[in-house]
């Protein structure tokens, strides 16, 4: 994935779970912040940040934040990516656990119970795989987790995957960890039911992976699979 190029800036504050503050050329300014999470040990005031001009008498902020510099390493805290780094990697044949066919139909965003998921591939057997991709921005120790606040959303998905399993399909969860120094993911207790609820969903067919990115102010591309801790380290 290539990004459109970038404005340095400092992180100012956040004023709610969508708009931050920023300084861009020594102004106080508004970005769009593409993610819902805590990102707890990413938004310290005066740490450097990229932005993506967005203008448009529309916008209610002139940038979106799409990259935060932890010390050297770039963090991409863009929720919205991840079914697309997911696509390409898969085209890419970056995943061992499922080859690239061209043959296969992707739908993104089907409906699954009152809710939706972000990918449906289906083979033109009518075989068909359900996927949810989850962002992860937080690593400690070598440990990427997820997730990183309460998520009522997060459970849902896990819901309907295994609802999809029980019907005869293929299901899976993979969690796109948008930086590279992870060597392994675990869920967090974050959110005390999500652990739980993995596992339960795993031990009911659903598949779980996860899988790195090296993150560069030109784009994002991916890495390698990490090991997935089910119970937690």
């Amino acid at each position: 994935m290539r990004f459109p190029p970038l404005v340095p800036g400092r992180f100012l504050k956040r004023d709610n779970r969508f708009r931050v503050q920023v300084e861009v050329n020594g102004r106080r300014t508004f970005a769009h912040l593409p993610n819902s999470g805590r990102l707890h040990e990413l938004l310290h005031p005066g740490r450097r940040v990229y932005l993506a001009p967005k203008p448009g008498a529309h916008r209610k902020t002139p940038y979106d934040l799409m990259l935060v510099d932890l010390n050297g390493l770039l963090v991409s805290v863009d929720a919205r990516l991840p079914p697309t780094l997911f696509l390409e990697a898969w085209r890419g044949g970056g995943f061992p656990w499922l080859p690239f066919d061209p043959s296969w139909e992707v739908q993104r965003e089907p409906p699954c119970g009152h809710g939706r998921l972000d990918l449906l591939l289906q083979t033109p057997q009518g075989e068909r795989l359900w996927i949810e991709t989850k962002s992860v921005t937080w690593v400690e120790n070598g440990t990427a987790y997820f997730p990183d606040a309460p998520t009522a959303r997060g459970r849902r998905h896990l819901a309907c995957l295994t609802q999809k399993v029980q019907q005869g399909d293929r299901a899976m969860v993979v969690f796109i960890i948008q930086r590279p120094d992870a060597r392994r993911f675990a869920p967090h207790p974050a959110d005390p039911a999500f652990p739980a609820a993995l596992q339960t969903a795993h031990a009911q067919g659903v598949e779980v992976y996860a899988h790195r990115f090296r993150v560069t102010l030109e784009g994002i591309e991916p890495l390698t699979p990490v090991p997935v801790h089910l119970k937690g380290l």
